[in-house]
């Protein structure tokens, strides 16, 4: 059982990255559909605003700190976690284990062709890996979507249709999943695909991903500013605890 770090109501579970690619590994050979969120500042500060959300994404069976500004949360709160776990450094070594083993993953998200692309890059970079299906993210019936993925039977299914869209449709239907673990992986097959740019190493060690974010993509400006927002709130929580 993994001790967890309560942020503004949403449980992270304190893992090494070694420790939740092990467990994601085990929860792949569970009888039912398993569930793995990765939130970040955005999300946990979306959910503590709305608690049916919050309620969907502690309904997960391991959950992942997935930004810098989740670690110094927890710090804040008195209960450090053991190391930052990113959801797409995660998934990449899920990849190579599921390679040796000829595990599938069905690739479900982003705009029409992004995932097809996405599969060429992820089966060069891990031969043995089954890609076992792929559905982009617009769509108006589950129905069909479902059908296709339970058809595959994947040991691992990625849905990356963006919070909360994809932490709600992965709660909703989970049960009907014919899936070894699903993973709420936001926007890695973009990632994957090359559309969008993992931000260099260096800014990665230093927690300064949103940074380089930014910079590229100025846009996102008014996203960034629920990061000042979730260190507010959580600093007020944390005095309340000292």
């Amino acid at each position: 059982m993994n001790d967890i770090v309560n942020i503004l109501g949403a449980n992270i579970h304190m893992v090494t990255m070694d420790e939740a690619e092990k467990q994601a590994l085990e929860l792949m050979e569970t009888e039912e559909c398993s569930v793995l969120y990765t939130p970040n500042s955005e999300i946990i500060l979306y959910a503590s605003n709305n608690p049916e959300f919050m309620d969907k994404l502690n309904s997960a069976d391991l959950t992942i700190a997935d930004g810098i500004g989740v670690v110094y949360a927890a710090k804040m709160l008195h209960k450090p976690l053991k190391e930052r776990v990113a959801g797409y450094d995660l998934v990449c070594r899920l990849f190579k284990d599921m390679a040796a083993a000829g595990k599938s993953v069905y690739l479900f998200g982003s705009k029409p062709g992004v995932a097809e692309e996405a599969a060429k890059v992820i089966t060069e970079q891990n031969p043995g890996l089954v890609i076992a299906g792929t559905s982009d993210g617009y769509f108006t019936d589950d129905g069909p979507i479902i059908e296709k993925i339970n058809s595959a039977r994947p040991d691992l299914l990625m849905v990356c249709l963006g919070f909360p869209k994809q932490e709600e449709w992965i709660y909703d239907h989970r049960d009907r999943l014919n899936a070894g673990l699903v993973i709420g992986a936001g926007g890695c097959l973009d990632v994957f695909a090359g559309n969008v740019l993992r931000a260099p190493k260096f800014f990665c060690d230093h927690g300064l991903e949103w940074f380089y974010r930014l910079i590229k993509q100025p846009w996102r400006f008014v996203r960034m500013l629920a990061l000042p927002k979730f260190a507010i709130k959580v600093f007020f929580k944390g005095k309340r605890y000292k």
